[in-house]
């Protein structure tokens, strides 16, 4: 029996290289209100809710108290049981390590609040999977935030399929638009533009919300008028095969469990601040100030899925709010479920576009504010030594201090150090295929005003 340290917020000396604690796998993915006497996971909330099952004995819950996520907790095998069971085994082990992190980040003081509920927009934009589009929007129906529309966002459709669900699932309550050109930044573009709301989020095709994930979105907006951004917790929907628990111990979404904010007058420790953005959240649980995202300018075209950067549309976007002086907030209150790659070619491909995705990200910073060049060198020892040490196989288990008798599989040391060097060396093929972006972008606005 395992669990899950809720990560500290104060920012380190150095990045840590070590890979996330174990879960394990398979395992049946959860949740838990420590306030609820219902059971081990929450009826009707958006997360998964697969009842005990002999055949996948091992759980990973979400370990909540009033609704606020406190952590993840793991039990083995040995947690098969009854319901009632289960839910004391979890509850025994919640109590005992999740307590609060004497390190962890206090939540930031509001501002002046306004009391009126911000508006939002939820963009979700899909290509060519209708059947996890269609879980992820009967997920957002279920929103307690009043003021949502939904807009989704149909990227280079090859037939009418995803129209039509989305106009058969809730006429009225979704609103389908077309982005002929491939490209998410292209399609999250689109979105933005036809947003009404004065929030606009984003998640993907292939994420769960959380009933109060827009809610809790438009809380932390209203809460501080410095903020333009806020990104949040993206916990695992399933752990039903090895890829996927390779993926959350290597680079998994979530970013902890302590709120966290981010500006350019942050005394951040972090050598890599503010270029690593992917530790200020993920594309798939963000949302921005309509209009501060517009006045950026949106999302670069050139990066992102479905063009040669793969990615990085979000970090830049991420740096962009920064650069410009506003405030960057993560709020872990904000959940969403993902549901990681299952195989090991599509990890393999994910990780090489995650590698493609940050050189390209680096590269369109340097194009767009060339003043940050400076900066970028002076951190380039350090990112060298953090990408290293990601690419070698650690040395003792990360979760547990070197004489616990319990050994990780040396495989799953090899495996991580595999993904390390895949991402190291895609990384380098970053600038090149940026530019071809960049190229391809400009021939698509000069034929489309020919």
């Amino acid at each position: 029996m395992t669990a899950v340290r809720p990560a500290a917020a104060p920012p380190v000396p150095l990045p840590p290289s070590r890979p996330a604690p174990l879960l394990p796998v398979p395992a049946r993915v959860m949740e838990l209100d420590l306030d609820r006497p219902d059971g081990p996971w929450a009826p009707g909330r958006s997360g998964p809710a697969r009842p005990p099952d002999a055949a996948v004995p091992s759980v990973v819950a979400l370990v909540r108290r009033s609704g606020r996520p406190l952590g993840l907790v793991a039990l083995g095998p040995d947690g098969a049981g009854g319901d009632e069971s289960l839910r004391a085994r979890l509850v025994a082990a919640a109590e005992r390590d999740l307590r609060p992190d004497p390190d962890g980040a206090p939540a930031p003081a509001p501002g002046r609040a306004d009391r009126t509920p911000p508006t939002v927009t939820v963009v979700v934009c899909t290509r060519g999977r209708p059947t996890l589009l269609g879980d992820s929007l009967r997920a957002l129906l279920r929103t307690d935030h009043p003021a949502t529309e939904i807009l989704v966002v149909d990227n280079a459709p090859e037939d009418d399929t995803t129209e039509r669900l989305v106009r058969s699932l809730a006429p009225g309550r979704l609103r389908y638009l077309r982005e002929p050109v491939p490209g998410l930044a292209r399609a999250r573009n689109r979105g933005l533009a036809a947003a009404h709301g004065e929030i606009v989020a984003f998640t993907d095709d292939d994420t769960l919300a959380d009933p109060g994930w827009a809610g809790a979105l438009a809380a932390a907006f209203r809460a501080d008028p410095r903020i333009a951004c806020v990104t949040g917790l993206v916990v695992p929907a399933e752990l039903d095969t090895e890829a996927q628990a390779l993926f959350e111990r290597y680079c998994g979404f979530g970013k902890g469990f302590s709120p966290r904010d981010w500006s350019r007058h942050t005394d951040a420790a972090d050598p890599l601040f503010p270029f690593a953005a992917g530790r200020f959240g993920t594309g798939a649980n963000m949302a921005f100030r309509t209009g501060a995202l517009r006045r950026l300018g949106g999302f670069d075209p050139a990066t992102g899925a479905g063009t040669p950067t793969r990615g990085g549309e979000d970090l830049l976007a991420f740096l962009g709010v920064l650069s410009a002086g506003h405030t960057l907030a993560y709020r872990p209150d904000a959940v969403v479920w993902h549901r990681h790659r299952r195989t090991p070619a599509e990890l393999d491909a994910q990780i090489r576009g995650f590698g493609i995705g940050l050189g390209g990200y680096l590269t369109a910073a340097l194009v767009h504010r060339p003043a940050l060049l400076a900066e970028l060198l002076r951190r380039v020892p350090a990112g060298a030594r953090y990408a290293l040490r990601r690419a070698a196989a650690p040395a003792t288990p990360a979760d547990r201090p070197a004489e616990d008798p319990r050994t990780e599989d040396p495989r799953t040391g090899a495996a991580l150090a595999r993904l390390g060097r895949i991402e190291l060396r895609a990384l380098p093929r970053g600038p090149a295929a940026y530019l071809v972006g960049r190229v391809q972008d400009r021939r698509f606005r000069t034929g489309s005003r020919s």
